[in-house]
């Protein structure tokens, strides 16, 4: 921009040329700068709206209008402009009104606080009166008493006498009298000074519109009043102490305490100093020292425990007038690939086998059967395989009745001596059930003899147990079968009551993708409604479905029905009680105070351990291998059974370890984990989601599905047998025996050899025996007969020989000739 474009330059001082200005830098230097100006922007009207503003003049009542606007624009304007001071006149109105209002109520309120100062005032004033005059009767007949007494006596004096005492009497008077004319005036003095001193600050009381004067508090009040009343009815009384039942917890502060007791703190405090403890009120004191002092301040102690909290749980006993007879529970227990579920699949006419992988069970099943006779049986189906021990432990502690299916071709076997076990820890009632009696190879006998051994006496040997031979192929004894079972529920007389709140046992839990947690529940006593809360382990929720064994929803489930309960807050255990509470908080505390005992457990077992032990410990791991594996499964009980599997899994060399154990489909982070410490993913009737497909592809993470616990267990066993090292062993293939030593150039010491015994190998590996002592131990470095390297030389041939970084041999040594050999070892 030039000096001369016609615009105004800016003035300034200092002799400087206009449109610069001058700017003073550090060690002197400076530095013009050009000023620039920027114009304004004139916008010139259209000829168009020029006119159309020239017309709206008349209609727009004469005010200037903008260019460009149009009559109806302007008229919506003018409409929003009237509306808007139309709103805020509305607005100011009831601004002003509330103002009033709040006006009169303060001028009320100031009233009435007023009218309370002056009863209160008034009281004081003759509370005040009659203490004084009772004080003034008081020393009246105090004083007339003194005369009366003093009357009789003589009072001989000299004239002289009442003038000295009274002019002995009359000075200190005066005295007195200037004594405290001077100190009057001092007050008066500092009063005024204080006064200056003051004049001149705002106080809160003058803030707030008061008179400049703090008036008394109501408390102080209430004081004073207490204090004329206990005057005037002649001396103040003791206060009576209050003695409070004081709930004490386990740990408490002292601060908590003395709040409880309804004391002050500095007392409390002097009474822990006073019994030697030192503690100030954040402090926290145990429950036998906070007792003490309770009971040395007066107080009574109700002593309370963080387990109070599932008092709520009541457990009522059941009148006999509300019980009511309930289905029976059978539980179906037996070896594996006996026949349980064929057998409950004749009876219910269904085919759950069919949707069983391999063929077996592998988690507990709970149905409900009705019989032709209208009998109503909930029957629970056990997994027979070696890992699902604790799920039959389960699953006898729940049942009334347990039936024991037995091959009649198989005979007893190992877990039918556990299921029997079972059967008598529970102390049910047991009934044999002989089944495949349809096969050609099917003994019934051998399998009563058998049973003998295991102190189970039927009835065809003289003994108590009903034994039925049934066939699940043929359908042949069912109804038998069914019959002993309602012969046994008669006999026990089975009954609980419907009409109280629900508990049960949790037979199975396991996380569904869509539906989340889900837990089947077997109810005991009560009934369940759907909407009811609850507290089962570790976890709670409300009841948002039932869903019984044929997937129909239900509205509630009374007593020995099993049903799905959807809900939970989290997967519980299987074999956790469920209990039906009133309220959410209640559930919610409960919950809360088992998952922090559960953890104080685990960290108790893991402080119980000593340095010794850890150090002990790591020294035995070093030679330890071990192989990390993480679980998913589809239910909580197959999860568990799986885990106690592999953990069994191994010897003193090898050992499986699981890193984590779930229920669930395989997720991200569980790829994450697996990467992050080296081990495969292992899921047992799950699938991974795609996001963890996709992280296991990138991470190389190998995840393995199956379906049967043989096959994981079998495969995982494969695996850690790898980590064994191989079995060394030494076959003795040949002898030699050396004739003579030669010196050869180039190769150093040549033993000239005949083979005595077997053959010798070139690639075998050598002992050089002397005096039968073993000196050296290697490998051929040459192995010739006559001029040519050979690789074997047979019994009774000469042949030349060189050790390897060995030249210390002489004649009649003798060379043993061995080969190694490399066994792979697997876990039994």
């Amino acid at each position: 921009m030039s000096d001369n474009d016609g615009k105004k330059t800016l003035g300034l001082r200092g002799g400087a040329r206009s449109g610069n200005v001058k700017q003073s830098f550090s060690h002197g230097r400076t530095k013009n700068v050009v000023v620039e100006t920027k114009r304004k922007r004139v916008v010139v009207p259209k000829p168009g709206a020029a006119g159309a503003k020239g017309a709206a003049g008349p209609a727009g009542g004469g005010g200037k209008r903008p260019a460009g606007i149009s009559d109806a624009e302007m008229e919506r304007r003018l409409k929003a402009l009237q509306a808007a001071k139309a709103r805020e006149a509305e607005e100011t109105a009831k601004r002003e009104a509330e103002e009033k209002a709040r006006a009169e109520a303060r001028e009320r309120q100031r009233a009435e606080k007023e009218q309370k100062e002056r009863e209160q005032r008034e009281a004081e004033e003759r509370a005040r009166k009659k203490a004084e005059d009772e004080e003034r009767k008081a020393k009246e007949a105090a004083e007339a008493a003194k005369r009366a007494a003093a009357a009789p006596a003589p009072a001989p004096a000299r004239e002289d006498a009442p003038n000295r005492g009274k002019a002995k009497d009359a000075t200190p008077r005066r005295d007195d009298r200037g004594n405290n004319n001077d100190r009057n005036d001092r007050n008066q003095r500092g009063r005024g000074r204080d006064d200056n001193r003051r004049s001149g600050k705002l106080t809160l009381n003058q803030a707030l519109g008061g008179d400049g004067k703090r008036g008394r508090s109501m408390a102080a009040m209430k004081r004073k009043q207490e204090r004329a009343r206990q005057k005037a009815m002649g001396g103040t009384q003791a206060r009576e102490k209050v003695v409070r039942d004081v709930q004490l917890p386990e740990a408490i502060t002292v601060a908590e305490l003395a709040n409880r007791m309804a004391e002050r703190v500095a007392d409390v405090v002097k009474a822990l100093m006073t019994n030697g403890i030192m503690a100030t009120q954040n402090q926290t004191i145990d429950q036998d020292t906070a007792e003490l002092i309770i009971e040395e301040f007066g107080h009574k102690v109700t002593r309370v425990s963080d387990a109070d909290v599932e008092d709520v749980i009541q457990q009522v006993e059941d009148k006999e007038e509300d019980l009511q007879g309930r289905p029976p529970v059978i539980t179906i227990m037996g070896h594996v690939d006996h026949g349980k579920t064929s057998l409950l699949d004749a009876i219910r006419n269904a085919k759950v086998t069919a949707g069983e992988a391999g063929g077996i069970t592998q988690h507990i099943g709970a149905y409900q059967v009705k019989t032709d006779g209208g009998t109503v049986l909930s029957f629970l189906d056990t997994p027979g395989h070696a890992a699902f021990t604790s799920m039959r432990s389960r699953g006898a502690q729940v049942t009334d009745i347990v039936v024991l299916v037995v091959a009649a071709d198989d005979a007893v076997m190992p877990q039918t001596v556990e299921a029997i076990n079972h059967a008598k820890a529970a102390q049910v009632p047991m009934i044999v059930a002989i089944n495949k009696i349809d096969k050609p190879t099917a003994n019934p006998t051998k399998v009563r003899t058998d049973l003998l051994q295991h102190e189970v006496v039927v009835e065809q040997m003289s003994g108590e147990v009903q034994d039925v031979e049934v066939s699940a192929h043929t359908g042949q004894g069912l109804d038998e079968l069914l019959e002993a079972i309602a012969l046994q529920a008669e006999i026990l007389e089975l009954k609980a009551n419907p009409d109280r709140n629900a508990e049960g046992a949790v037979i199975e839990a396991q996380l569904d993708v869509g539906r989340g947690p889900v837990a089947t529940v077997l109810v005991q006593n009560g009934t369940l409604r759907t909407g009811d809360i609850f507290v089962v382990g570790e976890q709670y929720g409300k009841v948002r479905a039932l869903i019984n064994d044929k997937g129909d929803r239900v509205k509630e489930a009374g007593p020995s029905v099993p049903v799905e309960v959807l809900g939970l807050n989290g997967t519980p255990e299987a074999g956790d009680v469920l209990n039906v509470v009133e309220t959410d908080a209640q559930a919610r505390e409960i919950a809360e105070y088992r998952a922090n005992l559960a953890k104080e457990k685990r960290a108790a077992a893991g402080a119980a351990t000593t340095l010794e032990q850890l150090m002990q410990k790591a020294k035995e791991d070093e030679n330890v291998s071990e192989l990390p594996v993480l679980v998913k499964a589809d239910v909580q009980g197959s999860s568990e059974a799986i885990v106690q599997a592999l953990e069994k899994v191994g010897n003193n060399e090898v050992r499986v370890r699981v890193l984590h154990s779930g229920v669930g489909a395989i997720t991200e982070t569980d790829v994450g984990l697996a990467e992050a410490s080296g081990c495969p993913v292992i899921g047992f009737n799950v699938r991974a989601n795609a996001s963890a497909r996709n992280a296991a592809n990138q991470k190389g993470v190998e995840i393995r599905y199956y379906s049967v616990i043989y096959d994981l267990v079998d495969d995982v066993k494969a695996a850690a047998s790898g980590l064994l090292e191989a079995e060394i062993r030494e076959n003795f293939i040949g002898y030699a025996s050396i004739k003579e030593v030669f010196k050869v150039t180039g190769v150093g010491k040549v033993a000239g050899c005949i083979v005595t015994e077997g053959v010798a190998r070139r690639s075998a590996g050598v002992r050089l025996l002397r005096d039968n002592v073993v000196i050296h131990e290697g490998t051929l470095k040459t192995l010739k007969r006559f001029k040519d390297e050979v690789a074997e030389v047979q019994s009774g041939q000469e042949c030349g020989m060189a050790f390897e970084n060995y030249d210390d041999i002489r004649a009649d040594d003798v060379i043993e000739i061995f080969e190694r050999e490399e066994i792979e070892r697997t876990l039994d």
